[in-house]
């Protein structure tokens, strides 16, 4: 929150209007329309740009150092940026460019476009999310106050990602139910919640989990395992793009739940099962115009878009089932969620280029 209110001030000293900052953390603003603006035939659509604020809980970004090297002077960056200036930690913490550096790019072009009123444009709408690493991102986000026809969140990673699919995503929880005895007097007796749980880990597919899938490949995962002989709690992620495969991976991990009660009795195990979000995709394919937007302005600016599905979730996921279509764009970075993230100058000089061009291209299309 204490973010939120600095980011907020700060739109509002660059000259951005209607600067909201609601209970939840949730800033909004706007880009009023060039003045004088003249448009014949239907209105001009109010077009959105999003990014999450909170960044990811896989590893600290407490006390981030950074530096800016050329990207030769680490071996953890890839060569094809080579000679470019690239942003990067210590290693000891995140950078945090997921998604900062989604803020950065939409502050930045709406400050352009103050600065330059000779570049004409219709209203756009600026929104600023917190809780998008845990799936809450989209709780509290007010759709209609926001009022655009449709958004892009800047929160995508390496240059020229363009994507407006992504998984179906479920949450299951699952506890294990043991009897602990004292072990010199166990035969027969004790049952370990924690041996019980090796055998429903290895009762799911072996070789359908992240580090073993690709692109469309969907994977259970595994995110969190704590127990003791009386009892064990295994947390795991479902993911998978189709719809018909995720419902069915779903039932595969009820069936195994079912199958260990039957063997060791009713109510040994116990599963909780909540979906988080769906494919966006059958919400972007009826307004495929808006990828064909982002798409013309990455190539007039020079970046070749790289359309491909996301193997995670946005916001825009969320939002674009909540009449919000909301495909996503590259922020820039790369190595998210890792001690190791960096990001490259040019691809967030680029970024902000393209919400430029998106929003001349309405004008002129």
């Amino acid at each position: 929150m204490e973010f939120a209110q600095y980011l907020a001030q700060e739109l509002k000293t660059i000259g951005l209007t209607e600067v909201t900052l609601d209970e939840n953390g949730y800033i909004m603003a706007t880009l009023p329309a060039s003045e004088g603006l003249q448009v014949t035939g239907d209105r001009l659509p109010v077009i959105g740009f999003i990014a999450h604020m909170d960044t990811s809980p896989d590893a600290s970004g407490k006390d981030v150092k950074t530096s800016i090297v050329k990207a030769e002077e680490r071996d953890y960056i890839d060569q094809r940026y080579k000679g470019q200036d690239v942003i990067v930690t210590d290693t000891t913490t995140l950078l945090g460019a997921d998604d900062k550096a989604g803020i950065a790019e939409i502050v930045t072009a709406m400050e352009y476009l103050i600065q330059h009123p000779e570049i004409q444009h219709g209203k756009v709408r600026v929104g600023f999310t917190p809780d998008e690493e845990i799936g809450r991102g989209a709780d509290h986000f007010d759709v209609a106050a926001f009022g655009a026809d449709f958004a892009y969140t800047m929160d995508g990673g390496a240059i020229g990602e363009l994507e407006f699919e992504n998984f179906n995503a479920a949450a299951c929880k699952i506890r294990i139910h043991g009897l602990n005895v004292h072990p010199g007097t166990a035969y027969h007796k004790m049952r370990n919640s924690m041996l019980i749980a090796n055998e429903l880990i290895a009762m799911l597919p072996q070789h359908q989990t992240p580090a073993h899938t690709h692109g469309y490949e969907g994977f259970y995962h595994l995110i969190g395992i704590s127990g003791t002989v009386e009892e064990t709690t295994l947390s795991y992620i479902i993911r998978d793009h189709d719809r018909t495969r995720f419902e069915q991976r779903k039932q595969s991990i009820q069936d195994v739940v079912q199958q260990l009660n039957e063997e060791l009795g009713a109510g040994t195990v116990e599963i909780e099962l909540r979906d988080q979000y769906y494919n966006m995709r059958e919400k972007i394919e009826p307004v495929m115009h808006i990828i064909d937007m982002a798409k013309n302005a990455m190539e007039a600016v020079g970046v070749k878009p790289v359309v491909k599905p996301i193997r995670g979730g946005t916001d825009g996921a969320r939002l674009s089932f909540e009449g919000l279509p909301c495909p996503n764009i590259f922020a820039g970075g790369e190595n998210f969620h890792s001690r190791y993230e960096y990001l490259p100058i040019p691809s967030l000089k680029a970024a902000m280029n393209v919400i430029l061009e998106i929003v001349k291209l309405k004008i002129e299309n």
